[in-house]
């Protein structure tokens, strides 16, 4: 199939765009041979640039491993023209901004984004870690500590380990092998035991491997393309042009002896998994054939007739995805992964049976044209309607794509199969052999069944060679069942013409009000592109009464996903996207995508649940499944184990994890069977429809919606009383207290602690919310810069802003594996202590640029209508309603003043303001539990301990609900 060629001509040449792309494209070389491409955008609020250096860690030295890893890290730190420490980071984030970079094995990326106005100055400052960064002894130090923490934060995660597994099992001469993230032992232990100097190490490999000719920069921004070429001509001219080589690896990372290899290793958490990869010829040198990506679609394919159809039939899986994983230029895999239940992991021998099974079904029939044909209409018209995304997101990926793909395909990258080519998809389909597979098998069940650990996360495992005969031996004694290729999907759009909306309102309106539901409209007026949100929220008061109603709840909307998927997993493939899930007051539908089948969609997602009906096999593999969600609870992270507590203890009508686990363990289908009819017995509809709709269709939707479930004779939900509305309450905490909760880690395993420390401020009102808004984008990089950079307390640092159900609060969040968290908790207090003469000292000039920055963040624009639709239906689920907030909020920027913001500090936030009320979630991981007594001794007065969650918060006042306050008329 031939692909539109829409295409931007710069110079002779030619970069393939979308259709519906109005921004200009341009590529130069500067003198220093760096390639750059410049995208001008005028409606962009953002600016954004992008540098990916073709080094990663596989060219770290052999005895300091993560050193590339490390580098990244230290190039944030200070360059020649701007040296105070972290003064880039603290420049972007005080003008509204964002920055972060990651490494992987051939390519590190930088990148960031910015207000507009101040593009130029970032710009600069970002320049600067390619011409002259510096990098201090003490720096160096204290950054290793930063790369040590992260890695501790992966030690416990199934993830990384089992990644690192795989990699440790291939040729030890190979860069696969190595491990890229390093700790203090590979960076500093280790070195300086062999008298090697790290910093000196650092500084060697960057002047031995950034060289311009080898980096390739993505710079985005609102001005006209010549005036961005003259900020980049001007500002990265210095970059220095060693002319070295981009670095290759030749050879494949397996040896024989590394396939034919059956692994069993033990994770952390509870589950078991089915991993198969393959080597395969690297798709990137015939990417526009894609044959990974037709074998993928195959595959990992999950309607009637696929390999996952016929596992979630027979009981074994809940999940299976397949395609290419960890590739280069020279070598690939080819993976499948398959997510079992503890009957699958009985029958792994016949689930790999029935996957070779399905890889001959495949060899049989033959490459399909018809199947490409399909597959290369939905990526092309997934790419010429995509959606505009944040800058720097978009760019990211187009800079790792400068260095792979020749010019034109800069901004295609992979997704354009375009050209069909049998051969090269039967190669792949050959090298799938069972000669050829690496099967790792993950379970808790092999503990105690091994005999091997890998070095660098102590992962627990067994190998063992396994023959091809073995595996053809499975594949003969497989279950007989249907395997066959999938249907044409009918779900591909074929009408995507724009509807001319009547309504030009540029907030929703209330369309529609009945006894029953409620419908808010928004015409899409900003994006033109053919596609509709669709929101629908069941308000049930039965759901949230109680933890079985909980539970019970929650197992109903998973059976109805179940239930859903051989049918809808064409739509999503279509790019039709759609989920039930739990709600704060009930369950929630969501469609999302082209407009054109949406409603044929809807129709039967809303039959499935009026004649809902529970299939006893599969409840049993939907509450196996929940189980094990709940029992890996206790593996969490520990700082979102303080965010849970911080949750349960602030928010009405929730319920501690613990108590729907016991709900859980008693729960039989006939419970769910009876509830159900319950549930939906008493109910009100909550609806948002925006995008390429029209008013009349939208009606029509959620009329219809009210035919089937309260206008049948025999109706399935009727309305609720007004006492039954519902309404989500906070807990109001007092003035001048502070309250603390203490609760070691779930997981004696881990080393890790963490603080949650919350502020709770205000109800929901305009000239509050900036106040708290402006504090939390003065204060954000200053916390991070003194609790991450200097004290080094731990790799996640952050200051967020919290509202839970129109209550506003501010949180810092820190997770340590070096202190305990009354010891951060003092630190977070000496913070905001220092923090009032900051503020003090702050200048009229540096006030105003805070505010200004504020309001160009408010006055951002809308990219998609899927960020324009949360907006708003994040007003009308609180209950707030205030579709105008942004610009509300803005006007009451400009009126303030600096003294209004001390004012507000001195009483809300700092230590011991008068209205001040301040809850602490002290998480202790096992490094640290023996402080826990100590800490409690020493807690200031006054303050509450809270010892029992649902006790305390029954005991407390609630704040007022604004989903109380009325309901609006037509």
């Amino acid at each position: 199939m031939a692909v539109e060629k829409l295409s931007t001509m710069v110079d002779g040449v030619e970069i393939l765009k979308p259709r519906t792309d109005n921004r200009e494209y341009r590529k130069i070389v500067l003198k220093n041979s760096l390639q750059v491409l410049l995208i001008s955008d005028p409606d962009t609020d953002k600016c954004a640039a992008s540098m990916s250096v073709s080094i990663g860690s596989f060219s770290d030295p052999q005895g300091l491993e993560g050193l590339a890893h490390f580098l990244e890290h230290m190039l944030f730190y200070a360059s020649a023209k701007y040296p105070e420490e972290d003064s880039y980071s603290k420049y972007i984030t005080e003008h509204g901004g964002s920055t972060n970079a990651y490494t992987s094995s051939e390519e590190t990326n930088y990148h960031f984004d910015i207000n507009a106005d101040c593009f130029s100055e970032a710009l600069d400052r970002f320049a600067q870690f390619f011409i002259k960064p510096l990098m201090s002894a003490e720096a160096t130090m204290r950054e290793i500590k930063a790369v040590d923490s992260e890695n501790q934060k992966n030690l416990l995660s199934d993830g990384w380990r089992m990644r690192q597994l795989q990699k440790h099992l291939s040729k030890e001469d190979h860069p696969f092998h190595k491990f890229s993230t390093g700790n203090m032992d590979t960076l500093h232990v280790k070195p300086q035991a062999k008298g090697v100097d790290t910093t000196s190490e650092l500084i060697k490999f960057y002047e031995e491997h950034y060289s311009a000719n080898i980096m390739h920069l993505v710079v985005y921004g609102k001005e006209s393309l010549d005036k961005i070429q003259d900020l980049v001509e001007g500002m990265f001219q210095e970059v220095q042009n060693t002319n070295k080589t981009i670095p290759r690896f030749p050879g494949q990372p397996c040896t024989p002896d590394h396939l034919q290899i059956l692994v069993k290793a033990v994770p952390i958490k509870q589950g078991h998994k089915l991993n198969v990869s393959w080597p395969v010829t690297p798709s990137i040198h015939r990417y526009e054939e894609a044959p990974c990506r037709y074998l993928g679609h195959l595959i990992g394919h999950e309607g009637e007739g696929s390999l996952f159809h016929a596992l979630k039939t027979l009981g074994w899986a809940t999940g299976l995805s397949a395609g290419e994983g960890d590739w280069t230029l020279d070598y690939s895999f080819f993976t499948v992964s398959i997510e079992l239940t503890d009957a699958g992991h009985e029958r792994m021998q016949d689930i790999l049976g029935l996957l070779f099974k399905y890889i001959q079904l495949l060899q049989q029939t033959g490459v399909c044209q018809w199947i490409f044909d399909e597959l290369a209409a939905i990526c092309e018209t997934k790419f010429h309607y995509q959606d505009k995304t944040p800058p720097m997101s978009y760019i990211v990926d187009i800079a790792s794509n400068m260095q792979i793909f020749p010019t034109r395909d800069w901004l295609v990258g992979l997704s354009l199969p375009s050209k069909f080519n049998p051969a090269t998809i039967q190669n792949v389909v050959d090298e799938l052999s069972p000669s050829n597979a690496r099967i790792f098998w993950e379970s808790q069940k092999f503990e105690g069944q091994t005999d091997k650990n890998e070095p660098w996360y102590n992962t627990a495992y067994s190998l063992e060679k396994i023959t091809s005969s073995t595996i053809q031996e499975w594949v003969k004694s497989a279950p007989d069942v249907n395997l066959h290729l999938p249907a044409p999907n009918v779900f591909i759009p074929t009408d995507l013409s724009l509807k001319d909306a009547k309504n030009k309102e540029n907030v929703p309106v209330l369309l529609r009000n009945s006894p029953f539901s409620r419908l808010w409209y928004k015409p899409d007026t900003i994006f033109s592109k053919p596609k509709a949100y669709f929101k629908m929220d069941f308000n049930c008061p039965l759901a949230v009464s109680s933890p079985d109603a909980a539970v019970l709840t929650d197992i109903f909307t998973r059976l109805l996903m179940d239930y859903l998927n051989e049918y809808a997993y064409y739509a999503q493939v279509a790019g039709l996207h759609y989920g039930v899930s739990l709600s704060d007051n009930g369950f929630e539908l969501t469609l999302l995508g082209y407009n054109h089948k949406l409603r044929i969609l809807l129709d039967t997602v809303i039959e499935k649940i009026a004649n809902f009906e529970v299939k006893p096999d599969r409840f049993a593999v939907i509450k196996e499944t929940v189980t094990k969600e709940y029992q890996n609870y206790k593996f969490r992270q520990p700082y979102h184990q303080a965010m849970y507590y911080c949750s349960l203890i602030l928010q009405d009508q929730t319920w501690p994890w613990t108590e729907e686990l016991e709900v859980l363990s008693h729960l039989e289908a006939e419970d769910v069977a009876k509830f159900v009819p319950m549930l939906l017995s008493r109910t009100f509809i909550e609806c948002y429809i925006a995008g390429n709709v029209e008013d009349n269709e939208a009606e029509s939707m959620v009329k219809h919606v009210e035919d089937v479930l309260f206008n049948d004779p025999k109706p399935k939900c009727r309305p609720l009383f007004p006492s039954q509305h519902l309404t989500n309450r906070v807990v109001k905490l007092e003035e001048g207290m502070k309250y603390f909760y203490h609760q070691d880690g779930s997981n004696p395993s881990d080393e890790n602690s963490a603080l949650v420390h919350y502020i709770q401020v205000h109800r929901d009102e305009f000239a509050m919310n900036i106040k708290l808004q402006l504090f939390g984008l003065v204060a954000k990089q200053a916390t991070f810069h003194q609790l991450r950079t200097v004290e080094q307390l731990g790799y996640i640092t952050a200051l967020a802003q919290r509202n839970d159900s129109g209550i506003y609060g501010v949180q810092f969040i820190i997770q340590s594996s070096v202190k305990g968290p009354g010891h951060i908790d003092s630190r977070v207090e000496l913070l905001l202590k220092n923090f009032e003469t900051k503020l003090r000292e702050m200048s009229d000039e540096e006030f105003k640029s805070n505010v200004t920055a504020l309001i160009d963040m408010k006055l951002e624009k809308y990219k998609n209508l899927k960020e324009e639709s949360r907006f708003y239906w994040q007003e009308i689920q609180r209950g707030t309603l205030k579709f105008n907030r942004k610009e509300a909020e803005v006007g009451a920027l400009r009126q303030l003043q600096k003294q209004e913001l001390i004012d507000f500090f001195e009483e809300y936030i700092k230590i011991g303001a008068a209205k001040k009320k301040s809850l602490s979630i002290r998480v202790y991981g096992s490094q640290h539990l023996n402080e826990m007594a100590s800490d409690k001794d020493e807690v200031p007065s006054p303050s509450v301990e809270i010892e029992d969650i649902v006790g305390f918060r029954k005991a407390q006042p609630l704040h007022g609900s604004f989903r109380g306050c009325g309901q609006p008329k037509l």
